[in-house]
């Protein structure tokens, strides 16, 4: 029994080893993606080198990547979440109705943060008491969230958000290091010893490979995944907040079609899709990426319906490509 026991817990360690050394290349090719399009980016636009330009650019990715590293566990465990989007969007309205009744900023931070969390909660229930397919409820819940924003708003808007609220998303630390950056920074740490320095992290692994087999272990799978809705819920409260203070205002389409750039971000850090493998620093990287691409695009002014087909492209392209990889190479042995 003890050793049955032993090699169970041996098996999400060396899940996390192989892990970590295949996706160790597609990381190092991103990286050079990200320095190969830094460097046309230099050359295509005069201003894209200008410091303050550059803190401009990471509000391109810092709010979706801190709903990301949330998406990766959740994803890696073999669930995902479509409504983060909208879970801004009635986060970011219950913080706009608040202030209309005087709310200050540390109100309006545990309204954004309780609202994100309670949305979590709500996809989690269905999904792990109900038992009901993560996609199918998250769609739902994805056209519920936001359209109780706009029954709240309809086609108005919330304004005369506290001045000290704006700290959140137009504050700067230091020089043109800005607040959003550090949070990024500082969550990215968090997720990153939470998936691949914890027993948490080893349990969602293992999950994610084999729910059975993570059963018969020992993990409390369906608390296991409770817990990453929450956390996702939880970090689209946090970009609410910063997404909300940036924006100084509300209105119902707040963050639309943000759920698609959070999954290709996810995604292209090398998460498979359907789940047990993928590391948070690849999403670090895939989150500079887009960023890098979607700056540079905007300042050769192409129109965002052209940035929104990228992104789906690439969604598409980075989700095909291992299986066309696999194909190729099934194609190679046979010959």
């Amino acid at each position: 029994m003890t050793d049955t026991a032993t090699n169970t817990r041996q098996i999400p360690d060396r899940l996390t080893s192989r892990t970590t050394r295949v996706f160790r290349s597609w990381e190092a090719l991103l990286l050079a993606v990200a320095i190969a399009i830094f460097i046309v980016n230099s050359f295509a636009s005069p201003y894209f080198l200008n410091a303050w330009n550059l803190s401009d650019a990471t509000f391109n990715f810092t709010e979706k990547a801190m709903i990301a590293f949330a998406m990766a566990l959740l994803i890696i465990a073999g669930e995902i979440d479509l409504s983060v989007a909208s879970i801004i969007a009635l986060a970011s309205t219950a913080m706009g109705l608040a202030v209309q009744y005087g709310a200050g900023t540390p109100e309006l931070v545990i309204i954004g943060l309780t609202v994100g969390l309670l949305c979590g909660a709500f996809n989690a229930v269905f999904v792990t008491i109900l038992g009901l397919p993560s996609i199918v409820v998250t769609i739902g819940t994805m056209s519920l969230f936001r359209g109780i924003s706009y029954i709240i708003l309809g086609d108005g808007a919330f304004r005369g958000y506290p001045s000290s609220f704006s700290w959140f998303g137009q504050g700067y630390v230091y020089w043109v290091i800005t607040v959003e950056m550090v949070l990024f920074a500082i969550i990215a740490v968090i997720y990153g010893v939470l998936l691949h320095k914890t027993n948490f992290g080893r349990s969602v692994y293992a999950i994610g490979n084999n729910p059975t087999g993570a059963v018969f272990s020992g993990i409390r799978v369906q608390r296991v995944k409770f817990i990453l809705f929450l956390l996702t819920g939880f970090m689209s409260g946090v970009a609410a907040i910063c997404l909300t203070s940036r924006l100084g205002s509300t209105r119902p389409s707040i963050a639309q079609g943000m759920e698609l750039e959070v999954v290709t971000m996810v995604v292209l850090g090398g998460v498979n899709i359907l789940g047990g493998s993928g590391t948070i620093p690849g999403v670090v990287i895939a989150a500079f990426v887009i960023g890098l691409v979607t700056f540079g695009l905007g300042l050769l002014n192409v129109p965002g319906i052209v940035m929104s087909i990228f992104i789906g492209l690439l969604l598409i392209g980075v989700i095909a490509l291992p299986r066309l990889w696999k194909m190729a190479a099934e194609k190679r042995r046979r010959a």
